[in-house]
């Protein structure tokens, strides 16, 4: 089978293309991978150029949900009907919305990792302005009802689109996966040290609370991630240890070494950062959202974010009971477990074909 996937470099979708395009390789699955927006970095395209079934196309046109995209979104949109029939694509896999409006003359699924309505929400608690984002809600909108089926991570998240679009198409949720790293094996036993990841300037993260709670607890807290924004605004701190953006083996190497991860996001549809943290074994305190209870169970410490004494809290109660750290690492290496790679892969390979053997759905553009 020959699918064309879409994916960008920005954040986790390239991370999820890449762990699902390794998955479906055993299923003899080839992948025409598609990305738009800034394009992938050396190391990440070294990455893709590793995997047997995947060709990398790569194009810097803007992405649906940065600013004034949609001549870009248009010009993208040809260049995606292009390669389809140059490639003699079977199925297309978009990790977007708005192509799906296109006439696509093969199955068309669309796995929904974030959107601008349900971001919004979560991190300022109202809708963005209808005059800067009702085309964008428009464009989703259309997407989604024209879209063979819808796919999210979570059934929360699924409820979240749910709540902001209308549409009315077959849905699935399928979990988000992540290959357990080695590096844990290298460490003889956890450090007393708190780890974090994530953009330090971006508001869903939130990880600027952990900057208030620092002083006041006795292990350092280390984060990985950009402290500068795309528009060059950059977050300080003086208490946090802030290690830059670091490659997935320079993070696992940290979360080896971590006792305790702690992601206070205001917004968080999966969560592949604390999928990595549970496979290194650290003790999670998390915020109390659904996506992340949905997942983590009772693997987890649960905290109001918005509220930077609950995380002290939490952490403070980590530090002073070993034994408490030990059950919840544990608890959540098992649950890590069960979101593997290869179940990730049998379930998106049983949709493709699925898919690829019902009648194609007639399609004209929104």
């Amino acid at each position: 089978m020959n699918v064309l996937m879409t994916a960008d470099a920005v954040g986790g979708v390239w991370t999820y293309a890449l762990e699902l395009c390794r998955a479906l390789s055993v299923h003899g699955v080839d992948v025409a991978l598609a990305t738009m927006g800034p394009e992938p970095t050396e190391p990440q395209r070294a990455q893709a150029e590793r995997l047997t079934n995947v060709t990398l196309h790569c194009t810097s046109y803007r992405l649906e949900w940065m600013d004034d995209p949609w001549d870009d979104v248009a010009c993208a949109g040809a260049w995606l009907l292009a390669l389809a029939a140059r490639e003699r694509i079977d199925l297309v896999h978009l990790n977007g919305f708005a192509h799906a409006a296109l006439p696509w003359r093969k199955p068309v699924l669309v796995v929904a990792h974030s959107c601008v309505y349900s971001w919004w929400h979560a991190v300022r608690g109202t809708e963005p302005p209808s005059s800067s984002w009702e085309r964008y809600r428009h464009r989703v909108a259309a997407g989604l009802n024209r879209a063979d089926v819808v796919v999210a991570p979570t059934r929360a998240f699924l409820h979240e689109l749910h709540r902001h679009y209308e549409f009315d198409v077959p849905s699935r949720v399928i979990s988000n996966a992540r290959t357990a790293p080695l590096a844990a094996a290298r460490v003889p036993a956890k450090e007393p040290i708190i780890f974090a990841s994530g953009r330090l300037w971006d508001d869903a993260k939130n990880l600027c609370a952990l900057d208030l709670v620092a002083p006041r607890i006795a292990w350092p807290i280390f984060v990985a991630g950009d402290a500068r924004s795309p528009d060059g605004r950059e977050a300080r701190t003086d208490v946090l240890h802030c290690i830059g953006k670091r490659g997935d083996d320079e993070v696992a190497q940290w979360l080896a070494r971590a006792s305790i991860f702690v992601h206070p996001a205001h917004y968080e549809p999966f969560g592949l950062a604390v999928l990595e943290a549970a496979h290194a074994g650290c003790a999670l305190v998390l915020s109390d959202i659904a996506t992340l209870r949905e997942i983590w169970g009772d693997a987890a410490i649960y905290v109001d974010a918005r509220e930077p004494s609950n995380i002290e809290g939490a952490l403070r109660l980590l530090i002073d009971t070993p034994h408490e750290r030990v059950r919840l690492g544990r608890l959540a290496r098992r649950r890590a477990a069960t979101l593997s790679t290869s179940r990730m892969g049998e379930a998106y390979c049983a949709l493709y074909r699925q898919l690829s053997s019902g009648p194609v759905r007639e399609r004209s553009v929104a």
